[in-house]
């Protein structure tokens, strides 16, 4: 089932980006557009305080938000921990 677009294009960028990193986009919620989810949930993962990150619907600068996103999914620990044990083997 795919999910429906975010309506503001540099933040829909961003959700295919986390996509492709692997993590979970869900749409819905009380205050929000939907969540990504990081797809290790790992307790060492900055102690699990990026796992989740909320997507807005109507932030007041899209382009500074959907730049956050991508950090949140970029500067995943476990992932650049699993991504750095992957190039040196």
């Amino acid at each position: 089932m795919t999910r429906s677009s975010h309506p503001k294009k540099e933040i829909e960028a961003a959700l295919k980006h986390a996509e492709e990193e692997g993590w979970r986009v869900e749409v819905g919620g009380s205050h929000a557009w939907g969540k990504i989810y990081c797809p290790y949930n790992d307790d060492e993962c900055r102690c699990g305080e990026f796992c989740i990150a909320s997507v807005w619907s109507t932030p007041r600068n899209p382009g500074s938000h959907a730049r956050a996103l991508r950090r949140v999914v970029d500067k995943c620990s476990t992932h650049q921990r699993r991504g750095d044990t992957e190039s040196e083997d």
